[in-house]
């Protein structure tokens, strides 16, 4: 290759260098156009950066050692963190409706519960080891004062808002939403599944073994979940009422269909216990429904539904119910018969109550004999003694009050008087099997009460003693009246009523036959002499004496018939009024006792009538001496002795009124023995 081919090539090769150098300072002009708003966006951040390094005031080794303790610090910081997103990430499921998915709702609460256990555990510590860096950097003066001040403030407020309230700051008030939904949740499962009995009071005694039904096994498992997570929260005590509240409530709207108004009785709203008996029987039964069915299924149920809980705990909600439901109110209307005016039918009815409760007496023990149940026991023990003290109190003054009668004034009618008849009756009842061992029962607790000890006879000799009272009474009654005849009807009536009213009873038995035929043959005797000294004598008046063969002259016999028959008119006119007023109760006795008055004088009227009839019936002026014939004699005898309309009634009548006030009004005066 020649020189010229030499040079060819080096200037070729210049060019290239050229054009690349041409191309780099292109390359390098377009770079720099673009690094200049960089290099201004520096410069313009260079002041805050600037600003942001200057609280650190250390060399690079200073640095370096300072870095691992940072570290340390920041990690539970970042875990705490990452545990509140957690947190707000439970937010829309805990929100919602527990009832869709207990279960689910469930197990996200206590993820809840488990984060903030360790939000709580870890929250002081993080916030300590915050502090402790800061106290480094303070005392190795590492850091701005003003930055570390800052730093401590911060660190402040943090800790004071950890120890007030610490939970709701923490979750935000997620933790009590969702409590508030469980408790919302709670009241609906029982309110919707807690149903009242449909039924009456007529219908009570047709359903002897109604029960409520039991809440579903399912919701028992669902409410007994959801008291766990409750309980775990403090929230127990609102669980109860709320359990409370709605069972106590379902409870007294079984009760309302019976018709229970009148356990709100006042003792100034009625006079005495007979007006209010009807309610006493109601009460037993009543009482009687509500302790063994709805009282026993509520123990039940509270311990099904508490029984995780504790003892102490379903007691106390069993307690709770019993007292709000109701039953508080039966021991109420106890004790206001107990306060009730003292008389004969009150001491029935106290032992009516003392037979319901002593019915009761294991039911109450088992369900009311808990510590939480005080105040029923208490209630109860108080009605029990005020019951027993009354009882007595008014059996020891049954003797007494039928002694003061001794004093008063005989009917006047000559009939059984009322106390005979109430007390004959009373003391028939006492020895009853309804009331004996009731009775009985009462007298022994009330002796052991004083440390007295109860003699198997107490009763029958206190009972004994009574109807000797009465037998003096009517003794001292008899010999009260001034006319001899009315005294012998009055004794036959009495003597007759113990017979006949007692035979074939229990105080009949207790009397025994003799004291019986005894009485019977009182009533004979008395009847004979009554009969005797009254109309046994009208007879007589009717004489046949100078009438046979008209030895006289028919003028004559004529004058005596006339005589005659006007004496024994006078004579029955006068027998007849004083007696249509006197009393025989009994229907045999009246009829049998007519009979004999009629067969003494009847027949002896119409034989006279029929023999010496025709000689007056004859002269103008017959009808003064010829007033009756024989069959309205008979009309007018066998009209005698009828009792007064309502004058006499049973036992169970109105119109003892509760009283002995006099023999025939019984009543219990304040008389002590």
């Amino acid at each position: 290759m020649g020189p010229g081919d030499a040079n060819i090539d080096k200037l070729l090769s210049s060019r290239k260098s050229l054009c690349l150098s041409l191309e780099k300072s292109k390359a390098l002009g377009f770079a720099l156009e673009k690094a200049g708003p960089r290099l201004e966006e520096i410069s313009q951040r260079l002041p805050s950066l600037e600003a942001a390094v200057r609280p650190i005031r250390a060399n690079k080794d200073a640095l370096v050692a300072v870095g691992g303790h940072i570290d340390r610090a920041v990690g539970p910081a970042a875990a705490v963190l990452k545990v509140f997103d957690a947190v707000h990430g439970l937010e829309k499921s805990l929100l919602s409706d527990p009832r869709s998915d207990l279960p689910g709702y469930l197990a996200v609460l206590k993820r809840l519960e488990e984060a903030l256990r360790f939000l709580a555990d870890n929250c002081g510590l993080a916030i300590q080891w915050l502090e402790d860096i800061v106290e480094y950097l303070e005392d190795n003066v590492l850091a701005d004062d003003r930055y570390l001040l800052n730093l401590k403030k911060s660190l402040k407020d943090l800790r004071e808002l950890q120890n007030n309230d610490e939970r709701a700051r923490l979750d935000g008030g997620l933790l009590e939403a969702a409590l508030d939904k469980l408790e919302d949740e709670f009241r609906r499962l029982l309110t919707e599944n807690s149903v009242p009995l449909s039924m009456s009071s007529e219908s009570l005694g047709e359903q002897a073994c109604i029960a409520p039904s039991p809440l579903p096994f399912l919701v028992i498992q669902k409410l007994q979940a959801i008291l766990g997570r409750l309980k775990a929260n403090n929230r127990l005590d609102s669980c109860i009422s709320i359990y409370v509240e709605v069972r106590s409530s379902n409870v007294r709207a079984s009760l309302q269909a019976l018709n229970l108004d009148y356990l709100e009785i006042s003792i100034s709203e009625f006079n005495d216990v007979q007006s209010i008996e009807g309610y006493i029987a109601q009460w037993g039964k009543h009482l009687e429904f509500a302790v063994k069915h709805l009282f026993e299924a509520e123990y039940k149920l509270c311990n099904d539904v508490f029984e995780r809980i504790g003892l102490d705990v379903w007691m106390g909600c069993f307690a709770k119910i019993a007292a709000q439901a109701g039953i508080l109110a039966f021991l109420q209307f106890g004790k206001t018969v107990t306060e009730s005016k003292k008389d004969p039918i009150k001491l029935l009815k106290l032992l009516d109550i003392f037979a319901s409760l002593n019915k009761l007496r294991l039911d109450f023990n088992r369900l009311f004999g808990g510590a939480s149940c005080m105040e029923i026991q208490n209630l109860t023990r108080d009605l029990i003694k005020r019951v027993i003290n009354g009882a007595c109190e008014i059996f020891w003054e049954l003797l007494v009050q039928v002694e003061l009668q001794r004093q008063t004034s005989p009917p006047v009618d000559g009939s059984v008087p009322r106390l005979v008849s109430f007390v004959t009756d009373y003391c028939n009842r006492l020895l009853g099997d309804d009331y004996k061992p009731i009775l009985t029962q009462a007298l022994v607790i009330h002796r052991s009460w004083k440390n007295e000890k109860f003699q198997d006879r107490l009763l029958i000799d206190a009972i004994l003693d009574i109807i000797k009272a009465i037998e003096l009474n009517l003794e001292t009654w008899s010999k009260a009246y001034e006319e001899n005849t009315l005294s012998r009807f009055f004794l036959m009536n009495n003597h007759w009523h113990l017979y006949k009213n007692l035979k074939g009873t229990k105080l009949g038995t207790l009397l025994g036959d003799s004291w019986l035929k005894k009485h019977e043959q009182y009533k004979e005797d008395y009847a004979a002499i009554y009969l005797r000294e009254s109309w046994g004598k009208l007879p007589a008046l009717l004489s046949r004496e100078g009438l046979i063969l008209f030895s006289g002259g028919r003028a004559t016999a004529r004058d005596l018939v006339k005589k005659r028959l006007k004496k024994f008119n006078e004579a029955f006119d006068d027998m007849y009024e004083k007696q249509l007023k006197w009393v025989v109760s009994d229907k045999d006795l009246r009829e049998k006792t007519c009979q004999l008055i009629v067969q003494a004088i009847v027949p002896v009227y119409r034989s006279y009538m029929q023999n010496y009839g025709p000689l007056v019936e004859q002269d103008s002026s017959a009808s003064k001496y010829v007033k009756f014939s024989a069959q309205s004699l008979e009309k007018m005898i066998t009209s005698l002795f009828h009792p007064k309309p309502g004058q006499y009634g049973s036992f169970k009548g109105r119109q003892y009124s509760g009283k002995f006030q006099s023999v025939n009004q019984p009543h219990l005066s304040p008389t002590r023995r």
